[in-house]
């Protein structure tokens, strides 16, 4: 999927974390591109799966990053 979502327009990065959580966090350009996305046929395929085969609890949400920065 990170292969497909980044061939995607307005897509501009993805972050994973696979501890205790699996955790997996794509940036986009605006909401257009997230509607986009998530309209995508093999993501919405993926997903599904996603549910059926790993996942009892899937959850999804879209936030606006305001700023970012490091100390």
């Amino acid at each position: 999927m990170v292969e497909l979502a980044s061939s995607q327009p307005g897509f501009l990065g993805i972050e994973s974390a696979r501890e205790e959580v699996d955790i997996t966090v794509s940036y986009w350009a605006d909401i257009e591109s997230i509607t986009a996305w998530k309209a995508n046929v093999e993501h919405r395929e993926a997903q599904e799966k996603g549910r059926r085969e790993w996942y009892s609890d899937f959850r999804v949400r879209i936030s606006k990053v305001e700023r970012e920065y490091g100390i």
